[in-house]
């Protein structure tokens, strides 16, 4: 499978500089976030991938729309490959929110409150992680997905930590990584 992190995000910007929370409940992209997703998607336009799978925070769905469009996919929310809950980002928006904003998609299988509280532990994002890697490993079609994430997740799947916009190759059975050139 393909991990996309999400483009650079308000927080992003801001924490990158202070490393403070500021506080930004479910930021979007940047304009360098939307320049990152349209270039994730031209790196992937040669790869075979027939879906794509999303966290539901807002700037996973921005990046996964932009691909989407770019390389006519479909895309599937799935809260498990969401950020870890630390920092107020990690706030997310309601589903039915998210439902109004993004009606071509799919939010009626998530609660209206989909994010756990601003505790949760990394062994607790390990065990998603681990529960993740165990079911992709089992499905035919899992080198043919494309998951838009965040660093958390991918530093828990993979025990790597990458830049907004990266883009890693996945084994579920075998559990490395590794880095599409752009």
């Amino acid at each position: 499978m393909i991990l996309v992190r999400h483009g650079q995000s308000h927080f992003n910007v801001h924490f990158h500089v202070t490393r403070e929370d500021p506080g930004l409940v479910d930021p979007g992209l940047t304009e360098d976030g939307v320049l990152q997703a349209k270039a994730a998607a031209e790196t992937l336009r040669d790869e075979d991938i027939g879906r794509i799978l999303a966290s539901p925070y807002t700037r996973t769905l921005e990046t996964a729309s932009i691909i989407a469009e770019s390389l006519a996919l479909p895309i599937k929310i799935e809260a498990v490959v969401r950020e870890r809950a630390y920092f107020t980002c990690d706030i997310g928006t309601p589903r039915s929110e998210l439902a109004e904003r993004w009606p071509n998609l799919a939010f009626d299988h998530l609660e209206e409150q989909w994010w756990p509280n601003l505790d949760e532990t990394e062994a607790q994002v390990d065990e998603r992680c681990r529960r993740f890697r165990n079911h992709m490993a089992g499905q035919d079609d899992w080198s043919r997905v494309l998951v838009v994430t965040h660093w958390g997740f991918i530093r828990g799947l993979t025990g790597r930590e990458v830049h907004n916009g990266a883009i890693l190759r996945f084994h579920p059975h075998e559990g490395h990584s590794q880095e599409l050139e752009r």
